[in-house]
């Protein structure tokens, strides 16, 4: 598929490698719905994508509320007069050890903590693919869902949660792959290694240092990167179940 046949919609749009995506498809002349909780975000993209050849739609999505999904992709798929891409972006953190010992007591991981992220990550994608996925079969249109998973899907201390959604993701994307075949329909994963996006502000120099250390490459990734690795699974029609590992080889040991 080009990219400038694209019509697609991108969860988590307003920041980060979302914010990429989606100024990246307008800039090849797609169509993109952003969907995003941050309104304000949302509006800086509007602003900085003014001058861009596609055509970009906003508004206000939260992945892991059904109504709101079917909502969303209703008035996409509308105003873009149907979509033939997603782009399952929307993730958040939420971090903490099943079980840790803090002055001789245990501190356990709280379920809402643990449910929030699964929520967000794994029962959003799963409806939002649900929703558009329905559309493309029923029309027989040719399109591809792309699940951004994580290097932490294999696992990582003090993100449980995390790595079980991610993980699930990536079942999802092989799963979703087969079902879906027969309509014509492709889905493929990315999972990104550490890239350089405004969520390391939160972490120390120290830690971001550790961080970079632990890649072979030496260097952590861009959100370019990870936008070549989405550009491809578009364009590739014969790319379809996997998912593909933007980590400067972080997962090779």
């Amino acid at each position: 598929m080009k990219i400038a046949e694209t019509k697609a919609v991108v969860t988590g749009a307003a920041q980060g490698l979302g914010r990429h995506f989606a100024l990246s498809l307008l800039q090849e002349g797609a169509g993109v719905a952003a969907g995003d909780i941050n309104e304000a975000g949302l509006r800086r993209l509007k602003a900085d994508a003014a001058a861009l050849p596609g055509t970009l739609i906003v508004g206000g999505l939260d992945v892991s509320n059904e109504a709101s999904v079917m909502a969303f992709v209703e008035r996409a798929d509308r105003e873009l007069n149907g979509i033939n891409v997603l782009i399952n972006n929307a993730g958040i953190l939420r971090d903490g050890r099943l079980v840790s010992i803090d002055e001789g007591k245990a501190r356990k991981l709280p379920l809402q903590q643990w449910s929030k992220v699964l929520d967000v990550n794994l029962t959003g994608p799963y409806l939002l693919a649900r929703e558009v996925a329905a559309r493309m079969a029923e029309r027989r249109t040719r399109g591809v869902i792309i699940n951004v998973s994580s290097l932490a899907r294999s696992g990582n201390p003090g993100q449980s949660n995390y790595a079980a959604s991610k993980a699930g993701l990536d079942a999802c994307t092989r799963t979703w792959a087969l079902e879906l075949a027969d309509y014509g329909i492709r889905v493929g994963g990315i999972a990104p290694g550490v890239i350089d996006t405004p969520i390391l502000a939160n972490l120390s120099e120290d830690a971001v240092a550790a961080l970079v250390k632990a890649i072979p490459l030496g260097s952590m990734g861009t959100p370019d990167d990870v936008w070549e690795a989405v550009r491809y699974i578009v364009r590739c029609e014969f790319f379809t179940g996997r998912t593909v590992e933007v980590d400067g080889g972080a997962s090779l040991g």
